[in-house]
């Protein structure tokens, strides 16, 4: 079962590494890998769609707003190389649900324990802010990576934004599948409600807007992600 949807979500990844679906993003994602920041102007971008990883037997999905341009965009793995990927790992490491506290590179030696992260979109916006139709045109990328997940029980929705796209996305995971409950479980750090098959759970995005200004803490974040470990069994 371990190395069917292991090979599944390799393929998969491939396919989206390959996506040209969003011209706008297409455009800001190669134009941010040629005009480098100055700390990694020596460095070569990603400059693609950037794909989930983790464990492909994953009871809970951490589920992101897109890659950061500077970010994901540069080193390919969602969350990686920026501050809020920092953040996040180190959480995640003292949950047990990853085997260190960095992540710095694709081949960095990062392994994660029962969890995926990925994203609503998967590519850098501008502004870090896709539009609707770019994060129900990437839904689909989605939908076909959570069914290849087939031991998932919890998604965690980094941001308002993922909360949106995630209820619209458990939803659909229904047999048959149904629209998002109305009226729409409104976001809130800790809120968690069922969609679908799944329960869900909000919590701030681990963003520098949020975890410089206290907004977010440390105990905030572990709090949520023990939670979800708790309800994934």
């Amino acid at each position: 079962m371990r190395n069917a949807a292991g090979a599944g979500l390799g393929e998969l990844a491939s396919e989206i590494e390959a996506c040209t679906r969003c011209p706008r993003l297409v455009a800001w994602r190669e134009q941010v890998a040629r005009e480098r920041r100055a700390a990694f102007a020596k460095e070569s971008y990603w400059g693609r769609p950037v794909a989930g990883f983790g464990d492909p037997r994953a009871r809970i999905l951490l589920y992101g707003l897109a890659p950061a341009a500077h970010g994901a965009n540069r080193t390919g793995r969602i969350f990686t190389g920026d501050r809020s990927g920092d953040f996040l790992f180190a959480s995640l490491w003292r949950c047990g649900l990853a085997n260190q506290p960095h992540s710095s590179a694709r081949g960095d030696g990062l392994r994660l324990r029962g969890t995926w992260v990925s994203a609503a979109v998967r590519c850098a916006p501008p502004g870090n802010r896709p539009t609707p139709q770019e994060r129900d045109t990437c839904a689909a990328w989605s939908v076909r990576e959570l069914a290849l997940l087939a031991h998932v029980r919890v998604i965690v929705c980094l941001g308002a934004f993922a909360w949106q796209a995630g209820l619209a996305l458990a939803s659909s995971m229904s047999d048959p599948p149904q629209p998002p409950p109305r009226p729409r479980p409104g976001f809130a750090h800790g809120s968690q409600t069922r969609a679908g098959p799944f329960t869900l759970l909000g919590c701030f995005h681990p963003s520098q807007q949020n975890t410089f200004t206290g907004r977010l803490t440390e105990e905030m974040l572990d709090s949520v992600l023990l939670r979800a470990r708790e309800l994934a069994g």
